[in-house]
């Protein structure tokens, strides 16, 4: 073995797993049955040796059953024992900070250390359902680098004496404290995780391009903060791996026709394969996917490996977020155990 084979085995086996979950819903199924897959495949990432298990937030569409991340990560965290459950993430922008402190802390009560904070500055929505969510309030996107401040000091009881809420606690007071991880797709999110000292973790998954130059942008601007002295970040991927890299893609073709669709208007539950396989795209159909499947990565566990060793390299880093969707949760589960045996993963304690 030369020297650079050598220097990728150590860097895979320097690199740690985890998985976001969407909880989609398929044709001919409910939302029902997409959470209770949600709980299921937990456990077994759990068994399989994942090292966290991050819950979206979706509005107002038909084919994502993850509207509320906080009522998942309580019911994740109650169905296993070891893994880190967290949000990926909280759409903060909706929401008041002193409310998702609260709901966090008491989540961090009721499972201490395994909570994780993840916040997000995108809607997660239709533009009419946002409005729908911001119902009352007069505060826009344009706070958001406030509420972020603010969402800490409210964890941490750090506010100052002039803030308009200061001796405003949150509770139940804790011990410990959720990290606080922001995620994002551009550089915006990055230089807010930079300036407020947070953790930073890129959705590659949504924008695969320049990616590697926003993190280190993200490293080379980090301020320490009193939750993290050094910057800390991890990768959100698309992942679907199968035995064959013929039926990896088979696999994968719902996901991509129902994108097709969300694309055109049309927001519905993910078709099943053989739907997908016979589905007749035009040239230009055809065209606009290729810009999806260049941050998708599919194929057989080896190739799946490789490329996840690639961008481990090019990003310098070593924790990757998994999302795989695909229309049968046996084959989303055969997914996450091949990678996990491509990796060697080990179950917890």
């Amino acid at each position: 073995m030369n020297d650079q084979s050598c220097a990728l085995l150590m860097r895979a086996e320097n690199i740690r797993l985890s998985v976001l979950d969407q909880s989609p819903i398929r044709q001919g199924g409910t939302p029902a049955d997409a959470l209770s897959e949600t709980i299921r495949l937990a456990q077994y990432a759990e068994q399989l040796g994942y090292h966290r298990y991050w819950l979206a937030e979706h509005h107002g569409t038909p084919s994502l059953a993850g509207a509320s991340p906080e009522i998942m990560v309580t019911r994740v965290a109650a169905a296993t024992n070891s893994i880190r459950v967290g949000s990926g993430g909280v759409m903060l922008s909706h929401y008041s900070p002193y409310k998702v402190a609260e709901n966090f802390q008491l989540l961090e009560t009721m499972f201490p250390g395994r909570i994780d904070l993840g916040i997000g500055r995108a809607p997660g929505s239709d533009q009419r359902t946002n409005q729908a969510l911001a119902y009352g309030s007069q505060i826009g996107i344009e706070y958001f680098p406030n509420k972020i401040a603010d969402l800490a000091a409210f964890q941490h009881d750090t506010l100052t004496a002039d803030h308009s809420f200061a001796g405003v606690k949150a509770t139940p007071a804790t011990t410990g404290h959720p990290p606080l991880w922001l995620l994002g797709s551009s550089d915006y999110s990055a230089a807010y995780a930079a300036h407020f000292g947070n953790a930073f973790s890129f959705a590659h998954f949504i924008t695969a391009h320049g990616g590697d130059m926003i993190v280190k942008a993200y490293r080379d601007q980090f301020k320490p903060s009193d939750m993290l002295r050094e910057p800390k970040a991890n990768l959100g991927v698309f992942i679907l791996c199968a035995d064959t890299e013929e039926q990896a893609r088979r696999l994968a073709s719902s996901r991509e026709l129902a994108r097709l669709w969300r694309d055109r208007g049309r927001t519905v539950p993910l078709p099943p394969v053989e739907e997908a396989m016979a589905y007749e795209y035009t040239d230009a159909e055809r065209r606009h996917l290729m810009h999806y499947r260049d941050r998708n990565i599919i194929g057989t566990p080896e190739q799946v490996r490789e490329q996840l060793v690639e961008l481990s390299t090019r990003y310098g880093l070593d924790e990757f977020v998994v999302l795989t969707i695909c229309y049968d949760f046996a084959d989303r589960v055969r997914s996450y155990a091949l990678l996990a045996e491509a990796f060697d993963l080990k179950p917890q304690n």
